[in-house]
């Protein structure tokens, strides 16, 4: 792995002051600024962390968005590689997920509704006559509050908490959730995602990050390799029909690295529903609840690489296709279809309505855990 030292002139600006005190011979750092209002005047943040490298990570306590997140070339140059917006108008006027924390249920669930020990909840419908990523307001459109804004040992760390009331998007029990950002000091960023609850209810929290290892442009050279034998194939609205399928000979075997772009536009069945293209859920070839490495992806252009990491049981691997150029990101970016793609790990799409599914249930006295984490290099 080639790590990238940058120089001091890469420290935070006079304009963002300092939350958290520096080691002597290190420039870790973490520092707040106004990213501006709500509708209602409720005030956003946005926290940089900034680790000795000089690798940055951007994230509001709207929606815990991480807006930013800049990385080295293979010649050292920085470039942001996520997809977003330069301005909170921007976020709160469009449902694009860029960047963004989602639950209560990460993905779908069949027709808004599910049953847990004998009580038929009604969540609300959001994507066709389904339920996506928490409903209509979810985890991402939300301001959380930071319990924690401080450099550790570990690196800079952000804390943020949020308390989803009983009933909140139909979902039952009080859910008290906590996710934190550290950046660290092997250029990875690491998600910690824990919720408690009052009541029995269902839980699957992840991260909504579209990339782009290049920065811009369409990312179909990307190549990519997923830790799967199988994948959960979906119906005509995008929710699994709980058969768990092999890859083996189907354009969803990334086992070997493979470009994005080399069989997305093929004639599987499956690559023909939604905005046609991969979104789907994989299933991990790791014992259940494990840390371990689950995908990478490679720009050959840039060298950039990402390794994904996660306790989590699935990947639901999307590759922008519902982008369709009619939105203009972070410095005048046009985002054209396919320029970003996500890796978000989490537990199956539906599955409150798939008891043969890893369970997603929480019930009083436990603790919901999924840790994710996103390590850059280049080559």
């Amino acid at each position: 792995m080639r790590l990238f030292i940058l120089l001091a002139v890469m420290a935070v600006g006079a304009s963002m002051p300092t939350l958290g005190a520096q080691d002597a011979g290190r420039t870790d750092s973490i520092a707040s600024a106004p990213f501006g209002q709500t509708a209602d005047g409720t005030s956003v943040a946005l926290y940089t962390l900034r680790n000795h490298h000089g690798m940055t990570a951007k994230i509001a306590t709207y929606g815990g968005t991480i807006v930013s997140l800049t990385t080295p070339d293979r010649h050292g140059h920085y470039a942001d590689v996520v997809l977003g917006f330069d301005k909170l108008d921007d976020y709160l006027a469009h449902r694009t997920y860029f960047g963004a924390m989602v639950g209560r249920y990460a993905n779908r669930i069949a027709h808004g509704q599910f049953t847990l020990d004998g009580a038929t909840y009604k969540l609300a419908v959001n994507d066709g006559p389904n339920a996506l990523h928490g409903g209509k307001v979810g985890f991402d459109k939300v301001i959380w509050k930071v319990a924690l804004a401080k450099v550790t040992a570990q690196g800079p760390r952000l804390e943020l908490t949020y308390l989803s009331r009983d009933g909140e998007e139909g979902y039952p029990g009080d859910l008290k959730v906590t996710a934190t950002y550290t950046l660290t000091e092997n250029n990875a960023l690491r998600l910690d995602y824990k919720a408690t609850t009052d009541k029995p209810t269902v839980v699957n929290l992840t991260q909504h990050t579209y990339f782009n290892l290049r920065g811009h442009g369409d990312v179909l050279d990307h190549v990519v390799q997923i830790n799967a034998n199988r994948y959960t194939p979906v119906d005509e609205s995008l929710i699994p029909t709980g058969e768990l399928r092999t890859v083996t000979g189907t354009p969803f075997d990334f086992r070997e690295p493979t470009a994005i772009g080399a069989r997305i536009g093929g004639p599987d069945p499956q690559l023909q529903v939604g905005a046609k293209g991969y979104d789907h859920n994989w299933i991990m070839n790791k014992p259940l609840g494990k840390l371990g490495v689950i995908a990478t992806a490679f720009d050959p252009e840039s060298g950039r690489v990402m390794e994904v990491s996660s306790t989590a049981p699935g990947l639901q691997f999307y590759t922008g296709n519902g982008l369709d150029g009619t939105l203009t990101g972070k410095g005048g970016i046009v985002y054209a279809r396919r320029s970003g793609f996500a890796m978000e790990a989490e537990a199956f799409p539906d599955t409150p309505n798939h008891p043969d599914f890893p369970s997603v249930v929480l019930r009083p006295g436990k603790t919901y855990r999924n840790t994710i984490i996103f390590r850059f290099y280049a080559r």
